[in-house]
């Protein structure tokens, strides 16, 4: 992969990243107005106990003192509808229980009833025992719950804390499956707020992508915001990525340029804008870790500009021409013979001397050579 493919791909996830962070604030702000949690928590303990109504065991429950301190006020129900809705409003009521608590409540009210009186908190009552909640297991109402109350006692061995670590481990697993309803909400409600975040602000990923891919000045400025992001290793508050958006030189916002001018350019940016929604509902600490990787893979390519290709210093041995004999004469039969090839070196060598070095000079070596019929010497040092 290129330098400029990372320093794009590094781009749109620092927008990414941003987009998120605003919108898992603006998910935070109305969760700490309407109290959803509560009400997913509310509504996953009526049907757990089998009192969808709210005034039965989820009653007792809820104002046993082990949990009443945890409410605002008095618990009031409100009607139940077949699924939690994604905007409840649980104000009041506990966002979290715990499972312990929930366990020694049901223990409490099968061994000494439903109701907090002088009678339940008389101290020369029965301890509470195994032996002693099974006898007055009919305090509970629902049938349901008092098979799951059967189970735990059976399988307890008399030990009562481990009855009650049985239903703690019952309550847990419930819980479990509440928690998938309040992500998948969550996760839906963070889509339409992303959807107006993107509009409302135009961010559209397809035009910031041919932007990057154009400017070199946008990449390197992106590229500095996500080292500046990933510096100090925590995603970064809402107030920053709020900042940090504007601050990027990316065509976001409303204006004269940015405005589409045609239907395709409509439909064009309602798919950047769904893009941005879509990447949106990931969340930041998606975006974060993934920024973190691509960063670390960005530091392993070197740039080309600072490292230009290096060509190799091995010599090549001088280019020998290849060429072609002239054609020999026909054979006495009448064929053509075989054509020939010769190498042609591209360096004249001198001719070679005889191997006799006692021949020169045209004379046989028996014959003395004079000295004016030597040939002139070749080479050696001047003086």
């Amino acid at each position: 992969m290129s330098l400029e493919s990372l320093d794009l791909a590094i781009g749109l996830i620092v927008v990414f990243l941003l987009v998120s962070t605003i919108c898992s604030a603006v998910r935070e702000g109305l969760e700490a107005i309407l109290k959803t949690r509560a009400a997913y928590l509310e509504h996953a303990i009526r049907e757990l106990l089998d009192d969808r109504d709210g005034k039965g065991l989820a009653k007792s429950l809820f104002e046993h003192p082990f949990v009443s301190g945890l409410l605002v006020g008095r618990y009031v129900p409100k009607p139940l509808r077949k699924k939690a809705w994604v905007l409840a409003n649980g104000r009041g009521l506990p966002s979290y229980v715990p499972a312990s608590s929930v366990a020694k409540v049901l223990l409490d009210i099968a061994g000494r009833g439903t109701t907090t009186d002088e009678v339940s908190s008389d101290p020369s009552s029965v301890p509470l025992s195994v032996a002693s909640i099974r006898a007055r297991l009919l305090n509970i109402g629902s049938v349901r719950v008092r098979r799951v109350l059967l189970h735990a006692l059976d399988t307890s061995r008399g030990d009562l804390e481990l009855a009650q670590k049985n239903l703690e481990d019952w309550f847990n697993d419930s819980m479990d499956r509440v928690s998938g309803w309040y992500k998948r909400s969550t996760q839906w409600i963070v889509f339409v707020i992303a959807i107006a975040v993107a509009v409302g602000m135009n961010i559209d990923s397809i035009g910031i992508a041919k932007h990057l891919y154009r400017d070199e000045a946008a990449r390197k400025a992106a590229v500095a915001t996500a080292y500046e992001i990933t510096d100090p290793q925590r995603p970064p508050t809402q107030e920053e990525a709020t900042k940090v958006l504007h601050a990027l030189e990316l065509p976001i916002g409303w204006n004269a340029d940015t405005t589409p001018r045609s239907g395709n350019d409509w439909l064009n940016r309602a798919l950047g804008w769904l893009l941005t929604a879509f990447a949106a509902t990931l969340g930041a600490p998606f975006w974060f870790d993934v920024l973190n990787k691509v960063m670390v893979i960005r530091s392993t390519v070197k740039p080309r500009e600072k490292s230009p290709d290096e060509f190799s210093e091995d010599r090549q041995a001088p280019t020998v021409a290849v060429a072609a004999a002239p054609a020999p004469a026909a054979a006495s039969d009448g064929r053509p013979a075989a054509p020939s090839v010769i190498l042609a070196p591209s360096v004249v060598l001198a001719p070679r001397e005889p191997e006799n070095e006692h021949y020169c000079c045209g004379r046989e070596p028996s014959e003395p050579t004079a000295d004016e019929e030597l040939p002139a010497a070749r080479g050696g040092v001047a003086l």
